[in-house]
C-alpha cells in the first residue's frame, strides 16, 4: 500500500512513487499537481489566495499560487524533474457561498483558478486536466507512477483526471 502524504492548507510537498499526495477540503483554494513521468515525480500545493503581492502577511509561501507554483517548481527540479517533462493538473476553486454582491473581491475561487492557470502559461507547463468552480468541496490525490489525479466531491462521487 502505497504511503499517503497529506498537504495542508497553505502547504506543498513533493513525492516519489509509490508514495500518493493528498489534499483534504478545496473550496475556493486550489490543488496545483505538478508532476514528471519520466522520473515519476510529482509535487502538490494547496493555495488559499491568488497573489502575494497583493497581501502585507505574505511570509507564508505556499499560501499564494505565485509564490507556491514556483516554491513547487524549484523543489520538483532539485529531485531531478526536468522542465521540459513537467505538466499539471489543478482542482478546487470553487464559490463556496452564494453573493448577493457581484464584487470580484469576492469570488476569490475563480481568482485563484485564473491566476493559476495564468501562471502556468508564464511557465509555460502544459495544463493537462482540471476540475474547476462549482459550489462544492474536493479532496485530490495525486499518482506520481501515472499522474493521475483522483478527484473527490461529496455528492459527486469520484472523478479520474
Amino acid at each position: 500500500m502505497a504511503e499517503l502524504i497529506k498537504v495542508g492548507m497553505a502547504d506543498l510537498k513533493i513525492t516519489k512513487s509509490p508514495s500518493v499526495l493528498t489534499t483534504l477540503g478545496l473550496g475556493s483554494c486550489v490543488g496545483i499537481a505538478l508532476y514528471d513521468l519520466d522520473i515519476k515525480l510529482a509535487g502538490l500545493a494547496h493555495i488559499m489566495l491568488p497573489d502575494s503581492t497583493q497581501i502585507k502577511n505574505n511570509a507564508n509561501k505556499a499560501k499564494f499560487a505565485d509564490t507556491a507554483l514556483e516554491i513547487l517548481l524549484q523543489e520538483l527540479k532539485k529531485a531531478g524533474a526536468q522542465k521540459s517533462n513537467i505538466v499539471a493538473k489543478i482542482a478546487g476553486g470553487a464559490q463556496m457561498f452564494s453573493m448577493d454582491s457581484q464584487s470580484d473581491i469576492m469570488k476569490i475561487g475563480t481568482r485563484n483558478v485564473l491566476a493559476t492557470k495564468k501562471l502556468l502559461e508564464q511557465y509555460k507547463i502544459p495544463l493537462k486536466a482540471e476540475d474547476t468552480g462549482g459550489n462544492y468541496g474536493r479532496t485530490i490525490e495525486i499518482y506520481p507512477d501515472s499522474g493521475k489525479l483522483l478527484v473527490k466531491a461529496i455528492g459527486k462521487g469520484v472523478r479520474e483526471l
